[in-house]
């Protein structure tokens, strides 16, 4: 079993992104880290034709929720996508594979030289991202944007009270997000299988597979708790992407902090397979 790997869960309109990350990590993974992507069976040979003489291994979706005998394959047509790729993405420990697994998405891609150690603390214990979520805050006070304050904190109160933990709330996100194995392990048998639930059931309660995460390792503790600030540089919106180019930021800069850049599909259209219908106005103007 290996101590890391790296790991995306994918689909069809992401082909694109998943690639440029695949190209990004085949330039940068000084340790020759091994990287797996999976997607659903209908997309394997789209992927494996556009991943072609890249060094990662295309796994099927099916496969890894087949892993978990409280799953049914149905979920692949019962679930919505943005909740499904969370419970995929959280399963992917059972295939043992590897003691410890970066979770990564496909809108990510490295900007510099990588390895095991920055990862891992030593050969058993990665790395733990946690932290009070200040950078995603303060541009929501620079923008005067109080709906972002509330909901991240709404959700990391929700989080906090699953597993009633007094004191302050922890975001322990963006992706990559380091995973242990053990730590899957234990949430589910000390928090999902005394419940008779699935981590299916786990996603549909409360939908947000890294909190879920890292609340477990801290009631837990099943590894040695070795916090880190987020690894990658994420631009959650448009306008904070746009910030950052007008005071001068550029992947030069960034890499003195971080390993890598995220640009969110939800706003960052570019490498789109197939692309989406323009939002009407009052669409975009609601959201806000």
């Amino acid at each position: 079993m290996e101590t890391l790997v790296l790991y995306c869960k994918s689909y069809r309109n992401d082909v694109l992104r998943a690639k440029a990350l695949a190209e990004s990590i085949q330039r940068f993974n000084a340790d020759h880290i091994p990287f797996y992507v999976s997607v659903p069976t209908a997309d394997m040979e789209l992927f494996t034709e556009q991943l072609k003489g890249l060094d990662c291994t295309v796994l099927r979706d099916e496969e890894i929720l087949a892993a978990n005998p409280r799953h049914s394959l149905d979920l692949m047509h019962e679930m919505r996508g943005g909740l499904l790729q969370q419970v995929v993405k959280s399963e992917f420990w059972r295939l043992g594979i590897s003691r410890n697994y970066v979770m990564i998405d496909s809108d990510s891609y490295f900007i510099r030289p990588f390895s095991l150690a920055d990862f891992m603390f030593d050969g058993e214990t990665p790395y733990t991202v946690m932290h009070e979520g200040r950078d995603l805050l303060d541009f929501a006070a620079r923008s005067d944007k109080q709906k972002i304050r509330n909901n991240f904190a709404k959700d990391r109160l929700q989080a906090k009270e699953n597993f009633n933990r007094p004191g302050r709330i922890y975001d322990f996100g963006p992706t990559p997000l380091i995973c242990s194995s053990l730590v899957w392990q234990r949430l589910t048998e000390g928090y999902a299988e005394p419940a008779n639930k699935s981590f299916a059931d786990l996603i549909r309660e409360f939908p947000n597979e890294m909190l879920w995460y890292g609340e477990a390792v801290l009631h837990y503790a099943p590894i040695r708790l070795m916090p880190i600030e987020p690894l990658f540089k994420v631009y959650h919106y448009k306008e904070q992407y746009q910030e950052s180019l007008e005071i001068g930021e550029n992947e030069e800069i960034l890499a003195q902090n971080y390993l890598g850049i995220i640009k969110q599909s939800n706003w960052d259209y570019s490498l789109d397979l197939v692309p989406r219908k323009k939002r009407s106005w009052k669409s975009l103007w609601l959201k806000r």
